[in-house]
């Protein structure tokens, strides 16, 4: 009987045993795998990301059609002195097929211009409202005219207003 109670006490002895060694061993597995997962996340994707970002196409260069200089005289009322705005404009366009194909509608577009710019009062231009305000009518107008093509911005070389 005395041998009885020894043996129970070592397998109640050696159970707790077991189950903190099996409790440590499964919080060390998982120390190792959220170690590593950590790991992946903060270097080595980045890394790979940065591979995805350079093996992306670079973007092309936008490519830039000059306009004629643009010469008229601001609507006024009578009896006013005449005031005349110079215009030089560049067209920003994605490639260089849709330069080919804009340059045929360039009558198109200085007659746009002119027409559009000979109503505008001095106070139409007036402040950066009044010219980003200029540079968004442009931009419209010049996109219905050269449809299917289009623009992305017209932008001012140099204004003068005298």
């Amino acid at each position: 009987m005395a041998d009885d109670q020894t043996d129970e006490g070592a397998a109640e002895g050696s159970a707790p045993k077991t189950k903190f060694k099996l409790i440590i061993a499964v919080v060390g597995v998982f120390a190792i795998l959220c170690g590593g997962a950590s790991y992946y996340f903060l270097f080595m994707r980045q890394k790979a990301e940065e591979k995805h970002a350079e093996a992306a196409a670079v973007p092309k260069p936008p490519v830039f059609v000059d306009v004629p200089e643009v010469l008229v005289n601001l609507s006024n009322l009578p009896g006013e002195r005449v005031q005349y705005l110079k215009v030089k404009i560049a067209l920003e366009v994605k490639d260089s097929p849709v330069v080919a194909q804009i340059q045929p509608s360039m009558p198109r577009l200085l007659d746009i211009f002119q027409t559009y710019l000979r109503e505008l009062r001095i106070g139409d231009l007036q402040g950066s409202a009044g010219m980003f305000r200029l540079k968004e009518e442009l931009t419209r107008r010049v996109n219905a005219a050269i449809q299917p093509n289009q623009v992305n911005a017209v932008l001012f070389k140099e204004i003068i207003v005298q």
